[in-house]
């Protein structure tokens, strides 16, 4: 049977309910991300010479390789190598509520998930986690009320196995991107 029901609980980063999870406004649609018309013009020639293809939103991306100091990519790759440790924490705990049927945490999960990909202009999985916000909440994409629970747990599944596949697509490019950089990679 799906357990739709609350979950909430203290957690910390050895909990079984780690990454937490976050509770906005029902109708939060994220809309405070930052998207690639945010910086369109605010990258500088070097940067606009940054190809990482389509997995990686390069306005959004430029916002924090600003935040590096000249010559030292340390500071933006600490943001991404941490969400690399988030990413698989977060599909541990996306797998195990799946297993659980726990709808209510993988729209959870997707939220979060959403928002730092965002960030960091992984627009495919930012897209992807949408869907499983939208599914977890028995809503269908366009967030009309999807009443059939089963239904919304087989496209999940669905949206993740797709997450994980454009998350895989980032990193790789993300990875690259960093040891040609001089700094961590593949």
């Amino acid at each position: 049977m799906l357990s739709l029901a609350p979950q909430r609980s203290a957690v910390s980063p050895s909990s079984s309910s780690y990454p937490p999870t976050y509770t906005c406004p029902e109708d939060c649609v994220c809309t405070n991300m930052p998207t690639a018309s945010d910086a369109e013009d605010d990258y500088t020639d070097d940067e606009m010479e940054i190809d990482l293809g389509d997995a990686v939103d390069m306005p959004t991306f430029s916002q924090i390789l600003e935040m590096d100091e000249p010559g030292d990519r340390e500071f933006s790759s600490s943001i991404v190598f941490g969400f690399f440790d988030q990413v698989e924490e977060t599909f541990a705990s996306m797998d195990k509520a799946v297993e659980e049927k726990n709808l209510e945490e993988l729209s959870s999960l997707g939220h979060f998930l959403k928002g730092s990909s965002a960030t960091l202009g992984l627009v495919r999985v930012r897209d992807g986690c949408e869907k499983i916000q939208r599914f977890g909440k028995l809503e269908n994409e366009d967030g009309s009320s999807e009443p059939d629970a089963e239904l919304c747990l087989e496209r999940i599944r669905e949206a993740l196995a797709t997450v994980k596949t454009d998350y895989q697509a980032a990193e790789i490019r993300l990875r690259e991107f960093y040891k040609a950089e001089g700094g961590e990679g593949a």
